[in-house]
């Protein structure tokens, strides 16, 4: 079964400095029908006004993924890590016992855009660690390149949890398809453009929701960046 939420059925915050849409429950938004997916917990797209940012904050217990579209994100925690996120970066930091951490966009005139990704881990109160790696366009064209996994499988930054995590850049002719367990949670977040996931169309900020599939398949994208979490039911 694939579900589709389209992008103007989200959760929507307008602090001024910071615009967010929220993909499920989240803060001042609360919808019972949207508390996650699986174990996915959080997806906000994230629009961080010029010189403005995240003050110092904690969070616990919690795999964290930043993927950055446009600008650049300055992190630094109290792990002692400062760094800058450029796109096509991936940034995981696992939350553990506790960490803080601020997130800021530090360029004078451009937005920084990006998405905030919660994964709920499945061990708690584990150290608190942070990874990040760079996945070039050329790895994601027309193909799924998986970024995060349990497992640190084929270069991707490590998580503690049981999901993997693909992102694609699809257009015109070019395909990829990916095998479900359908006992598993599929969830597909389509970052820019147009594609087909299993012959449904999405637009940009349009998401599926699949469970009880076998397989997955995209086609037909138009400029096209894709998010495909492989989840717990």
């Amino acid at each position: 079964m694939l579900t589709v939420r389209k992008f103007r059925d989200r959760g929507y915050a307008d602090h001024g400095w910071l615009k967010s849409f929220h993909s499920f429950s989240f803060a001042g938004y609360y919808d019972p029908q949207h508390m996650g997916w699986g174990n996915l917990r959080v997806i906000n797209e994230d629009r961080i006004a010029p010189g403005t940012g995240f003050g110092t904050h904690e969070h616990r217990d919690m795999e964290i993924i930043s993927y950055v579209l446009s600008g650049e994100l300055a992190h630094k925690d109290t792990l002692g890590n400062v760094k800058g996120i450029p796109p096509g970066d991936v940034q995981r930091m696992s939350a553990g016992t506790g960490v803080q951490h601020s997130e800021f966009n530090h360029a004078p005139n451009d937005t920084t855009h990006f998405l905030q990704i919660w994964i709920e881990p499945n061990v708690t109160g584990i150290a608190p660690g942070y990874e990040q790696k760079t996945f070039a366009d050329a790895e994601k064209r027309g193909q799924l390149r998986l970024v995060a996994s349990s497992d640190g499988a084929e270069g991707s930054v490590t998580i503690h949890a049981d999901a993997r995590l693909y992102a694609g850049l699809f257009d015109g002719s070019q395909t990829a398809e990916l095998k479900l367990d359908p006992q598993r949670k599929s969830y597909v977040h389509l970052v820019r453009g147009e594609l087909e996931v299993n012959g449904t169309a999405l637009t940009t900020g349009d998401a599926a929701l699949i469970e009880g599939e076998s397989q997955l398949r995209l086609a037909h994208g138009k400029d096209a960046e894709v998010l495909v979490f492989d989840l717990t039911a």
